[in-house]
């Protein structure tokens, strides 16, 4: 029986990476038992049984970058997680420990470097965290998603895999036409996907309610048949208020979703393989995971990048892709009078589009969880 721990979370970006590579484990080996550890009050220790995989809680949380009461509770919950994560380890012996990123992951993978068990992080961002950063120097391999990551890790632990992606929302070959019925959309007409992630980006949702009313306008400023159609994920927290800014021509049901002229407007899209398939350009946030699917999708991207995530790592994830001219990049501070123009123009220009699709499919690597798993199961190997 090879035992494993998987350790972090706090989002679904580093959840479902975890889940995915647990399940590439389990896939490669029968007698595999493995138990996650994350942090408790956080969604991990929700989705992770959810997936049918045992959790255990730490009781860690992130150190505040300003000053704030929080951080005065910190050293007490750092001491009390590398305790708990001791008791864990000690149970559970387990003969490799993989870090995923995340509040949890460093108290544990601590823990585990100290006492000799083979240690593997993986680390989504062309720019690396804090924790993973300190942890780079006591596990022995690192998987990582971008290449050049030697100016942050030592050259001979990287081993450059990808990011575990849903292989359920990048099937979508064939799908085209499907995808058109699905959202009640017009076959073969101009299609912008825009998605800001499960909660919502009230920047893009802002800049992309300014393009509607500009397309809408008797006086707009893009082209009199720009022949355009969306399919709008506003996020759960904005749904409401977009779609109570378009009072009139509504087609809702208790079935479908609320159909607006030419949009479809959903707090959150179930069927991610149906969107890309549909879609002909793509808006999104430059999160890690986001951005794997992207360029396994293959489609023409503009990036706007959140300024609300630490370390900035959303633009310099944004700015990997953009200078191998393999996305657009629209600031968010910019995006209000920006993102609608950039849209259109983009749309006009095929050789433009072409590019871009050609570059950032050339960036896609579909089994980076097989890749993983493989190399943690390698570690595994080289200790016995």
């Amino acid at each position: 029986m090879i035992r494993a721990i998987i350790s972090g979370g706090g989002t679904g970006g580093h959840i479902f990476p975890a889940i995915a590579i647990a399940n590439a484990l389990k896939a490669k080996v029968t007698e595999m038992e493995i138990l996650f550890i994350g942090a408790k009050g956080r969604m991990e220790m929700e989705k992770v049984p959810a997936a049918g995989y045992r959790i255990e809680g730490l009781t860690i949380s992130g150190f505040q970058r300003s000053f704030t009461a929080k951080n005065l509770l910190f050293p007490f919950k750092l001491l009390a997680s590398l305790m708990k994560a001791r008791s864990i380890i000690s149970k559970f012996k387990p003969d490799i420990v993989i870090g995923v990123g995340g509040y949890a992951s460093g108290p544990t993978l601590r823990i585990a470097s100290d006492r000799g068990i083979p240690c593997l992080i993986q680390e989504q961002n062309s720019f690396p965290g804090v924790t993973n950063r300190i942890l780079g120097n006591k596990v022995q391999k690192i998987c990582v998603a971008y290449e050049g990551m030697n100016k942050y890790f030592p050259k001979n632990k990287i081993v450059l895999t990808g990011n575990p992606i849903r292989r359920d929302v990048i099937n979508i070959i064939g799908k085209t036409e499907e995808a058109y019925a699905y959202f009640g959309l017009v076959p073969r007409k101009k299609t912008i996907l825009v998605i800001g992630g499960s909660l919502g980006a009230g920047t893009i949702n802002q800049a992309i309610l300014k393009f509607v009313n500009d397309l809408r306008a008797g006086d707009s400023p893009y082209p009199e048949n720009s022949g355009i159609q969306l399919i709008w994920q506003t996020g759960k927290y904005y749904h409401e208020k977009i779609i109570a800014a378009f009072p009139d021509n509504f087609v809702s049901t208790d079935l479908e979703p609320r159909k607006i002229e030419n949009l479809m407007i959903l707090p959150f899209i179930d069927r991610m393989d149906m969107a890309y398939a549909a879609a002909d350009l793509i808006v999104s946030r430059a999160g890690a995971i986001a951005i794997s699917e992207l360029c396994v999708v293959g489609k023409p991207v503009i990036l706007v990048p959140s300024p609300n995530v630490a370390e900035d790592h959303q633009m310099k994830n944004a700015r990997f892709l953009f200078d191998r001219q393999a996305t657009l990049l629209v600031s968010d501070r910019d995006a209000l009078e920006k993102l609608g123009p950039t849209i259109i123009d983009t749309l006009a220009d095929e050789s433009l589009q072409m590019t871009l699709k050609k570059n950032i499919a050339d960036l896609g690597i579909t089994d980076a969880a097989d890749r993983i798993a493989d190399e943690a199961l390698k570690l595994i190997k080289e200790n016995e």
